[in-house]
């Protein structure tokens, strides 16, 4: 009686980002932007309904367990043989810039006056595959009264720019005569998002989308070490300025799970399209929630800062990658 009175709860809520990612979907695939930016806009747009209690528990839960089960889906799209066959240099390449971006972050947060939780945000959501590392991470990380703006603004920044690099990277790649091979890892290792990555690498070549595509995948690979690091750093944080015993997040671990499911090689490939058709419902139906529950207001408050912030970390990506490519590969 109780599940039917918590389910009852929570349908009202579901119902509404469910309708907000149908929409968003659909204006995506008649307009050309991403389905995860049009979610985030309708979604601040409806705030006033999570306002209404009817709503506010369905909303909640779509921000939450909808996310965490799209992240855990999010495995079936890497496997240990993809990562093994890409080669030492640009894995290295890839690792290294993953690694220096995210020390990055919080470096020049400081250095901008703002926070640490911000610039390890933002960074992570550059270094690592753009709106879904940053639920992920911002997930884990201590609480303040700004941790959803900072969430949202951390969205709505990465998918712009990750739209905004899809367009001028490829142009880049073409002026710089890179070969395919050079160009896929250039563009799987710079550019935030996954759709994004594979509409620049296709528009460039068949070899280029498919390395683009598996340098992508390594990136996503990366976020369960990446949280299990941080997880590490903020068990020794004082408890001033962070949580304490903070266990492992149960979804990093499924992700790892799904992963390894994949690389068995005797996962049905039907049965991952499906999965991974999900996982990308339950993302775009979480940051619908989530944006739902941030008034549109409270973005003024971020500053400009914060966006200085996400775009030289994203400068300096680039930056690290290409000069990498182009001396190493």
């Amino acid at each position: 009686m109780s599940i039917l009175k918590n389910v009852k709860s929570i349908f009202p809520g579901f119902l509404v980002t469910f309708l907000v990612a149908i929409s968003a979907k659909f204006l995506s695939n008649n307009y050309g932007a991403p389905t995860i930016l049009f979610a985030l806009l309708l979604g601040m747009s409806l705030h006033f309904l999570y306002t209404e209690t009817l709503c506010e528990k369905g909303i909640d839960f779509a921000s939450k367990y909808l996310l965490q089960l799209g992240i855990i889906l999010l495995g079936f799209g890497v496997t240990w043989q993809q990562i093994v066959k890409i080669g030492f240099k640009p894995l290295s390449i890839v690792l290294c810039a993953i690694i220096f971006t995210i020390l990055l972050g919080p470096i020049l947060a400081k250095f901008l006056n703002r926070g640490w939780r911000i610039g390890v945000l933002t960074s992570s959501a550059v270094a690592i595959c753009g709106a879904s590392a940053a639920l992920a991470i911002s997930s884990i990380l201590p609480k303040n009264k700004f941790s959803e703006q900072n969430t949202l603004f951390t969205i709505v920044s990465v998918t712009t720019l990750s739209t905004l690099t899809m367009i001028v990277y490829p142009l880049l790649v073409r002026y710089l005569n890179m070969d395919d091979f050079s160009a896929g890892v250039f563009l799987g290792a710079s550019i935030h998002d996954v759709a994004q990555v594979v509409g620049a690498g296709y528009g460039i070549s068949k070899t280029a989308g498919d390395t683009a595509t598996l340098i992508k995948m390594v990136r996503v690979a990366s976020l369960f070490p990446i949280v299990l690091i941080l997880l590490c750093f903020l068990q020794n944080k004082p408890k001033s300025g962070a949580l304490t015993n903070v266990p492992i997040p149960f979804f990093i671990v499924g992700f790892l799970m799904t992963i390894f499911l994949n690389s068995t090689g005797n996962f049905p490939e039907s049965l991952k399209i499906i999965f991974l058709d999900i996982s990308a419902w339950c993302i775009a139906l979480a940051i619908s929630a989530i944006g739902m529950k941030t008034a549109l207001s409270s973005l003024r408050h971020v500053g400009y800062q914060a966006i200085l912030l996400i775009v030289f970390e994203s400068i300096f990506l680039m930056t690290f990658v290409l000069v990498c490519v182009l001396n190493l590969i």
